[in-house]
């Protein structure tokens, strides 16, 4: 059995229209489907699979059924993620609106239709008001549905991902307020416990930023043994989020880097204020509280 590929029925200029390149040949014309010759369109995709290049698809000949004309593809477009941003560019035939012999039909028209328009007014209603007026001028019992803007379509596309995407936000940035508040507490009580230590260090002539720099440093080492832990786990959970995420990698080096820096600046960052105060500590109480 020959591996499902999606059909699609347009008229000349939609590729254009929609801003979609032709990786190689032509786009249909009118005179194609005036006179019903046999062409067809197919995506990228399709062509790699089949021929390795787009270029060599041209010339090639496809069908819809065993018993259906061979029609001649003519052109190649680009890649369409028909399905939403967030899934694969299915493999794709473009045939004519119009043509003869189609699926076991004598005469095939594509009776549903959708319309593209490029203008720098969509959106608005006056260009929708305006639209009726012409459509209705030729053909007053037409109804015009489903008008969206190609941002509305993509919006809807996302949504679901993106809803996920800001939950799983919400809860990244409620595990790192926790984990600088932990870091927080723990060098905090560090701190107070070794009161007398720091004490005999100032009094031994260590400097205010010496004593900085060793809080510091020990609230940095625990965040990056955190970190390590952190990054070999989500090395391995990645991979399951693999269908949340667009063009980027599971295993993305940047985003790795990028997101360990900023936890150890949050680290950084937590450990200073119990820094500063160890920094401030007097030796002479220091050395009584025992």
């Amino acid at each position: 059995m020959p591996p499902l590929r999606r059909f699609k029925f347009v008229a000349p200029g939609f590729f254009q229209t929609m801003g979609t390149p032709l990786a190689a040949g032509r786009d249909l014309t009118w005179t194609d489907l005036e006179q019903r010759k046999n062409v067809a369109i197919v995506s990228e995709n399709m062509a790699r699979e089949l021929w390795r290049e787009p270029a060599a698809a041209i010339g090639k000949r496809v069908r819809e059924g065993s018993k259906d004309p061979w029609r001649e593809i003519v052109g190649v477009a680009g890649d369409i993620r028909h399905d939403g941003a967030d899934q694969k560019a299915p493999t794709t035939v473009y045939w004519p609106v119009v043509m003869d012999n189609f699926w076991g039909n004598e005469k095939f028209v594509q009776r549903g239709s959708v319309y593209v328009i490029r203008t720098d007014r969509a959106g608005s209603e006056s260009l929708l008001t305006q639209i009726r007026q012409v459509v209705w001028s030729v053909t007053p019992d037409v109804p015009i549905v489903k008008v969206r803007t190609m941002e509305e379509v993509f919006r809807g596309s996302m949504a679901r991902s993106g809803f996920t995407l800001v939950m799983l936000g919400i809860a990244g940035a409620m595990a790192l307020l926790l984990g600088i508040v932990g870091i927080y507490g723990v060098i905090s009580y560090s701190v107070s416990q070794r009161t007398r230590e720091l004490g005999i260090r100032i009094a031994l002539g260590a400097g205010n930023a010496e004593l900085r720099a060793m809080v510091v440093g020990q609230g940095l080492l625990l965040a990056g043994i955190g970190i390590g832990v952190g990054l070999a786990v989500a090395g391995a959970v990645t991979r399951i989020m693999s269908s949340l995420l667009f063009e980027t990698s599971p295993v993305d080096f940047l985003s790795y880097a990028v997101a360990a820096a900023s936890l150890l600046g949050a680290a950084a960052i937590a450990s200073y204020l119990p820094a500063h105060r160890a920094s401030s500590v007097n030796p002479v109480e220091a050395l009584r509280m025992e």
